[in-house]
């Protein structure tokens, strides 16, 4: 049941759990920037570098539904505080790690952590904000999260050269563990009281069979991969390694191109938002037509025989993160269509989808980049032919996305909220 006005109270309880999910944000991307620090503390080449993101990627898209059927069952808030805990505790354990298997151990925990972080914010929408309003309080989530990556990319990029690994991961995982806590303190399932015990909730079996049936959550999820996927390769594990290694840029270069990024992406958030939420079921054509954008923005770049300086990189990204939040927009068409029981399960299949893209498109460049170079003497070249990685992962989205696309557009019209 939706709310039929915006409360301030509403707006308090949706922040304090957005601040999760920007700590939550911050520790996926932490390893990003850390990548090159990693590589010599761990003895490793890029295919074992690309396990840490695959993994911490393939647990978050394995527990996405998982997640989202403990949301539907107990709420958002209990789980939301037993994510970030978790994730906290991976960021301990990674801080103390000396060898390779027990670090990723500590992203298992990271990525099973962080998979409660976004889903749980989500649920709280529809209940919480009147319809015509979610999809801009959904985007300025997504925005807002990006917010994480800048405060990896600078304060804990800084803490990493100057304190050292142990104190930076400890010191991230201490900042999660109390603002959870702190967050749980004020976030609330509902402005009214749930009463779970009494209200008839379908089976396991039931809740999988409505959400794996249902075309346009699988849209969700192409629109997910295509739109998320290539720069979330970039952000989180193989930008930094190519901006370092490929292109010869600086930290104070790097921190520029990051705090761009997360500004861009902030400011679109509304913008996308606002589009969502006119274009209703439009928005998922034009959602296409912005993955689409993104590819030929992308493949510019990489075209290129040799490394370009910052202000084209620049260009590129900012583009590219002025129409990611596009993403989004299969979530809003899910929370419109489809039964709030089974709400977060749907929703957090359909965010799959860019992890999933993620975890295939990461560890196949780092493959590349081990045939091309296999001493770890990366450059522009290297990056260059491994980026395709990206590109053939995008290219089996569309796919799926153009396929989901007729199957939505060919059933009847289903009854929106």
């Amino acid at each position: 049941m939706s709310s039929q006005k915006l409360s301030a109270r509403a707006v308090v309880v949706w922040a304090a759990a957005c601040t999760v999910y920007v700590i939550a944000i911050t520790g996926r991307t932490s390893f990003g920037v850390a990548g090159v620090d990693a590589i010599a503390r761990f003895h490793i080449d890029a295919s074992r570098l690309a396990v840490f993101t695959s993994v911490q990627v393939g647990v978050y898209a394995l527990s996405q539904i998982p997640v989202g059927m403990l949301i539907d069952r107990f709420g958002p808030r209990l789980l939301l505080l037993v994510g970030a805990l978790t994730m906290a505790i991976g960021q301990l354990v990674l801080g103390l790690a000396l060898s390779y298997p027990l670090a990723i151990g500590a992203r298992v925990l990271i990525g099973a952590g962080d998979a409660t972080a976004f889903l749980s914010v989500m649920r709280l929408l529809p209940v919480w904000f009147p319809v015509r309003k979610a999809p801009l309080f959904s985007q300025l989530t997504g925005g807002l999260g990006q917010i994480g990556q800048f405060l990896s990319a600078v304060p804990f990029l800084h803490a990493l050269h100057v304190f050292g690994w142990e104190m930076a991961f400890i010191g991230l995982g201490a900042i999660g563990a109390l603002w959870a806590i702190l967050a749980s303190l004020v976030v609330a399932d509902a402005p009214y009281p749930v009463e779970r015990r009494a209200v008839a909730r379908p089976s396991v079996r039931s809740m999988l069979a409505t959400v794996t049936r249902d075309p346009v959550v699988w849209q969700g999820v192409f629109i997910h991969w295509t739109n998320m996927m290539p720069i979330t390769v970039f952000l989180l594990l193989w930008g930094v390694p190519m901006m370092t290694l490929g292109m010869g840029l600086d930290r104070a270069a790097i921190g520029v191109v990051l705090t761009a990024v997360t500004v861009a992406s902030v400011a679109a958030g509304p913008l996308h938002g606002i589009i969502s939420a006119r274009l209703g079921r439009r928005r998922d054509g034009f959602a296409g037509l912005c993955a689409l954008a993104i590819c030929l923005s992308t493949a510019a770049f990489f075209a290129s025989g040799s490394p370009y300086g910052v202000g084209p990189l620049l260009i590129m990204l900012v583009i590219v993160s002025l129409l990611t939040p596009a993403a989004n927009y299969g979530f809003d068409t899910i929370r419109e269509t489809v039964d709030l029981k089974v709400l977060a399960t749907a929703t957090g299949l359909a965010n799959m989808g860019g992890f999933t893209a993620i975890m295939i498109a990461a560890q196949l460049l780092g493959a590349v980049l081990d045939v091309r170079a296999p001493g770890a003497g990366y450059d522009w070249s290297d990056f260059r032919v491994a980026w395709l990685a990206v590109g053939l992962t995008w290219a089996l989205g569309m796919v799926g996305y153009l396929w989901c696309r007729a199957k939505v557009r060919a059933r009847p019209s289903v009854a929106w909220r």
